[in-house]
């Protein structure tokens, strides 16, 4: 991602024609319901332990028959509002799943009912919680015999914690499962951090509503226990006490397991691309899409990794052009005029009798043989650690010593020559150019400025000098001293015992006020 182009962008939709995928729907509304069944499973059951002792007969009668009346009328019509929300984005999320463009006011509904859907799920739960205190409280009072006066401490407070262990694995469940199935194809070409308008989830809600489970509901079922007052056994209340606690290590166990999806997951995938942005790979993407805290945070990460992509990218294609050693040397520093004074060796190559083969030839062939030619050419520069600084037509120039290792640039230069004619050769013998297709190097060590030269708007990396102007100089007398090699004797110098040079005597060159010694090396041993 470059700019305001969103990381998400080119997702696919999660799932494809899946099973889940197609049902996403079906399966977000089935996800809050089995916290409330727990939920009612645990009141009941304390009732029956400890409020059901301390009704008179009518009033069994009046709160057993409530349990059944209340948990046929709530549960449906609960199940009917959470059915028309969820189905409610029916038409956006199939419509993009089909690859169709649903009108953008329907999209922006279903974006935020998406967001707000766990806290529907919440208000949900709690409206049909809150609202069973007040039924069996009007329900016990209709009855006209006197109520227990601890019935009206333990009912609401029994109610409330089993409300507060069903909230937060209905929560938590509704999100999982939003973000599994219908973030990725609601959120395609969107962030969910950046929509308007929804009341999100952060990490700090989901530590409080973990809490809720982990401590508050274990422990305030513990107290209750141990405020009841009703003549029972103590083998009775220790059977509950364990099973209170049973419940509440599995209440707390199941909710961590749910809050390290949410949280702690995405926090290991971003660990894990980091590490591998940091091997090397920066095609690393974090498909997580989060409405919470961690989304602009993965969103930040997926962007600083296509830029450091789009980075490498220019940094590749800039290398092809001047050199990766020279692109690196530049980028290491600001891009501005400027050059250092160096000394180097300067290398000229150029193709004997192109023009006459270019005459001959159609177009594309001429650029596949020129083509072939550097290629195998700018190879042999570089394994002797020069580079090619451009190309002039059917030649180019090479610079040895401009780079990180300027040390034996004299010497590297002449065997880069050898080189290129021993690959010259091998080129003729396999056909891959005409057999009286020959090249002319010429060499020259000096001072040269190498930097950048050109305007503010359009620079150019290279060598100016008279060094350049001399290398130039010597490339063209191969012609007439007959050799295809041939460099000047401030080359020579600097050459050690391996090589041995012959003198093909000064000769004039033009800008230079005195004849200049040219050299050469003897054809190499084809035994």
């Amino acid at each position: 991602m470059v700019g305001e182009e969103s990381s998400q962008a080119d997702r696919e939709p999660a799932g494809g024609s899946s099973w889940p995928a197609r049902s996403a729907l079906v399966l977000v509304v089935f996800s809050p319901v089995l916290a409330p069944i727990i939920g009612s499973t645990f009141n009941i059951w304390y009732n029956s332990l400890h409020i059901m002792p301390l009704l008179t007969e009518g009033q069994k009668q009046l709160f057993t028959r409530g349990i059944v009346t209340y948990n046929g009328i709530v549960y449906p019509v609960a199940l009917v509002l959470w059915l028309w929300l969820v189905m409610s984005m029916r038409t956006a999320y199939h419509g993009l799943r089909e690859g169709k463009s649903p009108p953008p006011e329907v999209l922006a509904r279903a974006r935020i009912r998406v967001l707000n859907l766990p806290w529907y799920a919440a208000f949900i739960l709690i409206a049909g919680w809150l609202g069973c205190i007040a039924y069996f409280v009007i329900t016990l009072g209709s009855s006209g015999e006197a109520m227990h006066e601890a019935v009206m401490f333990h009912l609401p407070v029994s109610i409330l914690i089993s409300m507060m262990a069903s909230l937060t694995y209905g929560v938590f469940g509704v999100e999982i499962l939003t973000q599994r199935l219908l973030f990725p194809v609601l959120f395609r070409d969107a962030l969910p951090s950046q929509v308007s308008g929804a009341f999100k989830l952060t990490l700090r809600r989901r530590g409080l509503l973990w809490a809720v489970t982990a401590c508050v509901c274990p422990v305030g079922s513990l107290l209750l226990l141990l405020m009841v007052r009703a003549q029972e056994s103590a083998e009775g209340d220790a059977a509950f006490a364990i099973a209170v606690a049973t419940l509440g290590t599995v209440f707390a166990l199941g909710s961590a397991v749910m809050l390290a999806k949410l949280v702690l997951n995405p926090i290991e995938e971003l660990r894990e691309a980091a590490r591998a942005v940091e091997g090397g790979d920066l095609n690393t993407l974090v498909e997580n899409l989060r409405a919470d805290e961690l989304g602009p945070l993965i969103d930040q990460f997926n962007r600083m990794v296509a830029e450091m992509r789009v980075k490498e990218r220019i940094n590749e294609s800039f290398g092809l052009h001047v050199g990766r050693e020279v692109a690196d040397q530049i980028l290491a520093r600001d891009p501005g005029l400027g050059g250092l004074e160096l000394e180097i060796s300067v290398m000229f190559c150029d193709i004997r009798n192109f023009t006459s083969h270019s005459a001959a030839n159609d177009a594309p062939a001429v650029v596949a043989l020129l083509n072939e030619f550097l290629t195998a050419m700018v190879e042999v520069v570089q394994v002797h650690r020069g580079m090619v600084n451009k190309f002039l037509g059917d030649g180019f120039m090479a610079l040895f010593g401009a780079g990180a290792t300027p040390e034996g640039h004299a010497a590297a230069a002449v065997a880069a020559g050898q080189d290129m004619l021993d690959v010259l050769e091998m080129l003729r013998e396999e056909g891959r150019i005409h057999q009286d297709m020959g090249i002319g190097i010429g060499i020259h060590t000096g001072t040269a400025v190498v930097g950048s030269i050109g305007s503010p708007r359009r620079l150019e990396h290279t060598a100016i000098g008279d060094t350049v102007n001399v290398a130039s100089r010597v490339e063209g007398l191969t012609k007439a001293v007959g050799r295809p090699l041939a460099f000047t004797r401030a080359t020579r110098d600097q050459l050690d015992e391996q090589f041995s040079p012959e003198a093909l005597g000064a000769h004039p060159v033009k800008g230079v006020p005195v004849p200049v010694e040219i050299f050469t090396l003897p054809p190499r041993s084809t035994t």
